[in-house]
């Protein structure tokens, strides 16, 4: 395939994301219509001939001022379905943040499993492949859909974030013992930067109809830089806590860093706290829901663009995106 042949769309609600991703990829962002209707009803097509063209199509599945997940999600179905109507010849959606990637398995008599769920109308509109970052719990992800899926990580951007402010002893912590294997990518990679040994610890967690408990650092953290990692910062109460117990237990410091930041609720005042000096996030979901102040203050959002647009350039040309993760 050229060039010529690669079309890639952003949904106005996903605009800014994609613009950055069309920069880093050298392709322009192809023109569409959106439509609202009185009674809240919708419509969205593309500008331009889609026959025999791999698209992609980025949307990140959060809230937001103007737009709930639930619309998000239903424009992007649709969006997809009138591509596949229009005879494209690949559709990938590229979706940074996965909405109801949460509920990913029973925890209470008759649960609903949401994240299989939502796969179902995906693949029902016609959708060849799924891009993604970070997501919650990768198997299950995984095991959710039936179309190829392909699943990035902010790892490398994470390590080179954190290399130059690495005094002589970090220690990885990660907030649970579900998260073991995603700080542990983390470690590694930190380690491979900083060319020496980096330790790690995990925080006992957990979770029962929303309430958090647990105390317990599993691991050394006396004396030591703790950088916390999590997949996602929603209400900041997993971050707090895990910050409170190592500084208990002597740490010296303590960042933070997650792929998504939702910061809902009262995660402004949550995460207002001078022990967490530093708060990493990709820029997966603006973060339009901190104000002015000191949380912000220590915020710094990671571009992941430059991550997207090569995957999707591999995609398009048959390239490893194995590879891309491992370099």
């Amino acid at each position: 395939m050229t060039d010529s042949e690669l079309l890639l769309f952003a949904l106005d609600a996903t605009h800014v994301f994609g613009k950055s991703v069309s920069r880093r990829l050298g392709v322009e962002l192809s023109p569409h219509e959106e439509r609202a209707f009185e009674d809240g009803e919708h419509k969205s097509r593309p500008l331009v001939n889609v026959r025999g063209r791999d698209v992609f199509v980025p949307q990140s599945l959060h809230g937001g001022d103007s737009q709930t997940v639930n619309d998000k999600l239903c424009r992007l179905l649709f969006f997809i379905g009138g591509l596949k109507d229009a005879s494209a010849a690949s559709l990938t959606a590229v979706v940074p943040y996965w909405g109801y990637a949460r509920k990913d398995q029973k925890s209470q008599v008759r649960d609903p499993v949401t994240t299989r769920y939502v796969a179902a109308p995906f693949e029902a509109v016609g959708t060849d492949r799924i891009i993604m970052m970070d997501v919650h719990n990768l198997a299950a992800y995984q095991n959710a859909f039936r179309c190829h899926t392909d699943h990035l990580q902010a790892t490398a951007l994470f390590a080179s974030y954190f290399a130059p402010l690495a005094g002589d002893d970090e220690v990885v912590v990660s907030t649970d013992a579900v998260g073991i294997k995603r700080s542990e990518k983390f470690r590694l990679r930190l380690s491979r930067e900083l060319d020496r040994p980096v330790a790690s610890a995990f925080a006992e967690k957990h979770r029962s109809q929303g309430i958090v408990s647990g105390d317990r650092i599993v691991g050394d953290v006396q004396g030591k830089c703790a950088i916390i990692v999590d997949d996602l910062f929603s209400t900041g109460t997993t971050i707090a806590r895990t910050v409170k117990d190592c500084v208990a237990l002597g740490a010296t410091r303590a960042y933070a860093a997650a792929s998504h930041g939702l910061f809902v609720g009262d995660a402004p005042e949550v995460l207002d706290d001078d022990s967490l000096t530093r708060i990493a996030v990709t820029d997966t979901v603006p973060p339009f829901r901190l104000p002015a102040g000191k949380v912000k203050d220590k915020l710094v959002v990671l571009s992941s663009a430059a991550l997207f647009a090569e995957a999707i350039r591999r995609i398009h040309t048959g390239g490893s995106i194995s590879e891309l993760l491992e370099a």
